[in-house]
């Protein structure tokens, strides 16, 4: 088949990657293009302490059009005004859990104001916690989402696997109307190749072979994992170590962070890029340029 380069343009846009063309299924001349819309994802592990740590500093140095968060941790509230008050995103989106304070929660900060936005999946089992914010753009519906983690000793597991079936079918109906991108903490390591110790954890959450089969059945369905797609051989690339064992200073991390594109904007992808020197969370951020 034919490889295909992907060249930066404006300056914006990273690294050149190579594809190809039957794996895409488009021309190589619809690769080239400038990127005119830019996403930044990040769990931030608690949004009061994040914002402590001078972490809207690097917002506003990376500036993206659109800024998703995840675990909040934060009820409406009790927001800090250093982010709500952010001129620079005059529409600013906020789900939170309804009976746990402190406990999961997302955000979608957007510089143009969305058509439409909604929260949750139109499940109560799943929208009670506060993990999906969907904002409707002309060209594409971005869903943002904070996944259910399987828990220690898996406790979670069997409303994990609910979850992933329910969630993919939510997705699915969406992709029907309009293209996607989801972004946000989708807690599983999909392959060996994204985290550091595979062996060692096929029996802990986020590496377990059902949600890694979910992650599978939902590419399967039409979704591509950007990330991989330009950098199919990465390793050590991860997005969340864990603060124990001087984790990150070592880079024994899991990638759990992810952009997913439907099959139709695969033609605009132009990078998708971890910023792991991005400091302020067990996570890092990750960002996405696309030309729509």
């Amino acid at each position: 088949s034919q490889a295909i380069t992907r060249t930066p343009l404006n300056g914006e846009i990273c690294a050149s990657c190579t594809l190809t063309a039957a794996s895409a299924s488009v021309s190589a001349g619809q690769f080239i293009h400038a990127s005119n819309m830019k996403i930044t994802s990040w769990n931030v592990d608690g949004l009061r302490a994040w914002v402590k740590k001078k972490s809207l500093d690097w917002v506003r140095k990376e500036d993206p059009d659109v800024l998703c968060l995840q675990e909040t941790k934060c009820a409406e509230k009790a927001l800090p005004s250093d982010i709500t008050d952010m001129p620079e995103y005059p529409h600013k989106y906020w789900a939170g859990s309804e009976h746990k304070e402190g406990y999961s929660g997302v955000a979608m900060l957007c510089k143009t104001e969305p058509l439409n936005v909604t929260y949750g999946i139109g499940k109560e089992e799943h929208d009670k916690e506060g993990r999906v914010i969907t904002a409707e753009f002309p060209s594409f519906f971005l869903v943002t989402a904070y996944v259910p983690n399987a828990s220690r000793g898996l406790v979670r597991l069997d409303y994990r696997k609910t979850w992933d079936v329910d969630f993919r079918a939510y997705l699915s109906d969406l992709d029907k109307r309009k293209s996607l991108v989801l972004c946000g903490d989708l807690n599983v390591a999909h392959q060996e190749i994204d985290l550091k110790n595979p062996k060692g954890n096929r029996k802990n959450a986020g590496f377990t072979p059902e949600e890694r089969e979910g992650f599978t059945e939902l590419l399967e369905a039409g979704f591509t994992d950007s990330f991989r797609e330009l950098y199919p051989e990465q390793a050590n690339a991860y997005t969340f170590w864990t603060y124990m064992m001087n984790a990150r200073a070592k880079n024994v991390g899991w990638r759990l962070d992810y952009f997913l594109l439907s099959s139709a904007l695969l033609p605009g992808l132009c990078d998708s890029k971890i910023r792991n020197t991005a400091m302020g969370s067990d996570h890092c951020p990750i960002t996405l340029y696309l030309a729509m």
